[in-house]
């Protein structure tokens, strides 16, 4: 039996997350999120549980509003890549989810690497 796209997605999402999960060493996680028509990053402390930095292409002074391409996704990536270390954080574990590491996914953490985020 074949299965949907979601069903796909949803494996790929279980899968990366149980393996951060099993070799993240206590590291925040960079959690990304993209839809059709925006992306999101969000610097996660599992051990407390809260947000430590959040970035998205709906933010109005990033100057990408209306935009999901993959010039958006790397400004994305430099804006976390900026609030990080302003809250001290270097090292972090790249959860992509279910998405494939392709195009918009990879401009992001390309960006955050280059902003100085290891992962």
């Amino acid at each position: 039996m074949a299965l949907t796209k979601r069903q796909l997605f949803l494996r790929r999402r279980s899968r990366t997350r149980n393996r951060l999960r099993a070799l993240g060493g206590g590291k925040p996680r960079l959690s990304v999120h993209r839809s059709n028509k925006n992306i999101s990053v969000q610097l996660i402390d599992d051990a407390q549980g809260r947000t430590i930095a959040s970035a998205s292409s709906l933010e109005k002074d990033l100057g990408i509003v209306g935009k999901n391409n993959v010039e958006a996704a790397a400004k994305v990536g430099a804006a976390i890549a900026e609030r990080a270390k302003s809250a001290g954080v270097t090292e972090v574990t790249f959860d992509r989810g279910g998405f494939i590491y392709h195009g918009k996914v990879k401009a992001l953490a390309d960006a955050a690497r280059e902003g100085g985020l290891t992962f």
